[in-house]
C-alpha cells in the first residue's frame, strides 16, 4: 500500500512526531519510567529488561507490575539477585496477566545465573558479520539464557524472531539499552550494538499507524511484518530508524487514527500536523 503523501512531507511529519514524543515528559506514564529508578547500570539493565518482558497490555497495569516485581529484588536488583538464596527467590512472587509466578520463577534463576556470570546482556545480543538487524541475535540470546525452560510454557514471554515472532518486547528492551541517551529518555548503555540494526517494537497500535500511513503493508504483527517496517523506515533515516517509534507511538496516542479508516492511506494535510 503506497502512502498518498510525497515521501519528503512524510518524512518531515514523522520526523517532527518523533521529536514531539521523545521527550522526559514522555516518562512518567512510560514503562521505561521503572528502569529510570536506577542509576547503576546492571540495574538499570536487569530493570529494564525485567519491564519489557511484561510490557503488553494497559500501561498503568505494566507499571503496577513492574513497580511490585522490581521492589521485591529492592535497591540494586543485581546485587539481590546475585547473592540470593535458592530460598530468597521461591518467596518472590512475579506475575503479571499470563505471565504466571512458575514463568516468574524460571525468569529470576536465569537473571540470577546471568548476573553472576556476566556484568551485562549485552554480549549476547551482538550480531555477527553481515547480520543487518538483531533477529538473529535474539535467538542467541533466547538459547543462551533460557535453554533450560524454552520447552516450557514460559518461553512465550521471550520470543523468537525465527520462529515468526515480530518479539516486540524484545525489541523494546534493545531500544532502550542501545539508542542514545541524548533526549533523556532511552538509556544508550550498549556501545557495541549500532543503533541502525534496531528493529521497531511491532504491536496492535504501531502496526494500524504503520498502515495508515502506507508504511506496512502485510496483516499479520509478525516477524515479517518487522523486516517490512525496517526498510520502510530505515529509507527515512538509515542511521537511527528506531526513533520513529516514537512517531507511531505519539499518533496512536494523539488518535490520529480515529479520523481514518484503519489500514487505510493517511491523507496528511499540513494544518494536520502535531
Amino acid at each position: 500500500m503506497a502512502s498518498l503523501v510525497p515521501k519528503d512531507e512524510l518524512k518531515s511529519w514523522l520526523d517532527q512526531w518523533a521529536a514531539k514524543y521523545e521527550q522526559p515528559n514522555f516518562i512518567p506514564l512510560d514503562p521505561i519510567s521503572i528502569p529510570h529508578r536506577y542509576s547503576r547500570h546492571e540495574d538499570i539493565e536487569c530493570a529494564a529488561f525485567v519491564t519489557a518482558t511484561i510490557a503488553w497490555g494497559r500501561r498503568a497495569a505494566i507499571l503496577k507490575s513492574a513497580d511490585h516485581m522490581l521492589t521485591e529484588l529492592g535497591d540494586s536488583p543485581v546485587a539481590f539477585l546475585v547473592d540470593a538464596s535458592a530460598e530468597d527467590l521461591t518467596e518472590i512472587h512475579w506475575a503479571h496477566r499470563t505471565f504466571l509466578p512458575e514463568d516468574g520463577h524460571r525468569f529470576l534463576h536465569s537473571l540470577q545465573l546471568w548476573y553472576r556470570e556476566h556484568s551485562t546482556m549485552e554480549g549476547a545480543f551482538l550480531p555477527r558479520a553481515n547480520e543487518p538487524d538483531l533477529h538473529l541475535a535474539i535467538d542467541r540470546f533466547r538459547q543462551s539464557f533460557a535453554s533450560f525452560w524454552l520447552d516450557t510454557r514460559s518461553s512465550k514471554h521471550l520470543a523468537s524472531p525465527s520462529q515468526g515472532s515480530a518479539a516486540k518486547r524484545l525489541h523494546l528492551f534493545l531500544r532502550w539499552m542501545v539508542r542514545s541517551s541524548d533526549k533523556g529518555v532511552d538509556f544508550g548503555l550498549w556501545h557495541n550494538i549500532d543503533p541502525k540494526q534496531l528493529s521497531c517494537p511491532l504491536d496492535v497500535h504501531s502496526g494500524n499507524v504503520a498502515r495508515s500511513l502506507g508504511l506496512l503493508t502485510r496483516g499479520a504483527n509478525d516477524q515479517r511484518a518487522v523486516r517490512d517496517l525496517d526498510l520502510a523506515l530505515r529509507e527515512f533515516d538509515s542511521l537511527d530508524p528506531v526513533k520513529y517509534d516514537f512517531a507511531l507511538f505519539g499518533m496512536g496516542e494523539a488518535g490520529i487514527l480515529s479520523k481514518n479508516e484503519v489500514g487505510s492511506p493517511l491523507r496528511i494535510s499540513v494544518s494536520s500536523r502535531g
